[in-house]
């Protein structure tokens, strides 16, 4: 087992994944492709590594995956949705190449996901979840386009799917889940709202996800998975609670789900890597401050360094 981060494996590891096409899990996972690229350009980036992978291939690939709608599909010949549509504009902001594709089409898109109540569907079959709020405000926050939707409708519908313990759902009435937390703390965050939390309820609710190997689960009786490491850490940095935590504990049990021999991090010790767990592993360490890695947003899970060139360093409270 591993007691540092192994950077030179998953640098290696990340420029793999591109060449397994006589793997069937490589054509099982197109419609992941998009993310992908995210996750591993964003996981070099925190590394320090990321001319790790070719930027005018990267570029190419994602401008070819804008519909005339605006949106982008997660792989050529799929259809647009806001999930991906969000991945290539992380992508392309993080190359500085945001000029490669027709960015005020992809704001009429956003604009045109959101309902009447504040809350946004994922793509033109409506489906409706906090989810999808929060990417549309990061997307439009990066690209400086938040004047397009109506944020006040869409704080307000954020609010109704609070919980009594202070969590978050991904619909009014839906249970508390650390991802969906991220994603609706994320949301105020952007949208300079984060004072209506209730900062110590909600930490607390955050706090308790953590098992006695330092480990962090999504919800009550669940297992430890180190992507938690990202949904409530990033919660708990944002309204200013991420000492609640033993963070010792959880450095180690990060580096324990690393694979030794051909890098990557896996969802807990001893299960296969994947380059999701990759990157939310790497960007919880930068948030616990791991030496040798760039310092990482939590509200945009980019490096700091790219949110502060454009400007959106707000949100998170001291």
């Amino acid at each position: 087992m591993a007691d540092t981060l192994l950077i030179p494996l998953h640098v290696k590891y990340i420029q793999s994944l591109d060449q397994k096409q006589d793997d069937l899990e490589y054509w099982l996972s197109e419609h992941l492709r998009l993310n992908g690229i995210y996750w591993g350009l964003t996981a070099l980036d925190l590394m320090n590594h990321i001319d790790a992978l070719p930027r005018d291939g990267i570029i190419n690939y994602i401008s070819g995956l804008q519909h005339p709608n605006g949106g982008f599909g997660g792989h050529v010949r799929h259809d647009p949705h806001i999930i991906y549509t969000l991945s290539a504009v992380q992508v392309l902001v993080t190359l500085d190449a945001v000029n490669a594709i027709d960015a005020d089409a992809v704001v009429k898109y956003v604009a045109s996901l959101q309902k009447p109540d504040g809350s946004f569907a994922g793509d033109e079959w409506g489906e409706v979840d906090s989810r999808f709020v929060y990417i549309a405000l990061s997307t439009l926050s990066l690209l400086g386009r938040l004047d397009a939707i109506d944020i006040q409708k869409a704080v307000e519908w954020v609010l109704k799917c609070q919980n009594y313990d202070g969590g978050f759902g991904s619909l009014p009435g839906a249970e508390s889940h650390s991802g969906q937390i991220f994603c609706c703390v994320g949301a105020l965050a952007i949208a300079d709202a984060l004072h209506l939390v209730d900062a110590d309820l909600l930490g607390w609710w955050l706090c308790e996800r953590q098992v006695k190997n330092g480990g962090l689960n999504g919800r009550p009786e669940k297992l430890e998975d180190v992507c938690y490491s990202w949904w409530v850490l990033s919660s708990l940095a944002m309204i200013g609670r991420l000492d609640w935590i033993d963070k010792d504990k959880l450095t180690s049990f990060i580096l324990s789900a690393q694979d030794p021999d051909n890098g990557g991090i896996s969802d807990r010790p001893g299960d296969v890597v994947d380059v999701f767990h990759t990157v939310f592993g790497i960007a919880g360490l930068s948030l616990l401050g791991y030496p040798g890695l760039k310092l990482v947003n939590p509200v945009y899970c980019m490096s700091e360094e790219i949110i502060s060139r454009l400007g959106l360093g707000k949100g998170v409270k001291k």
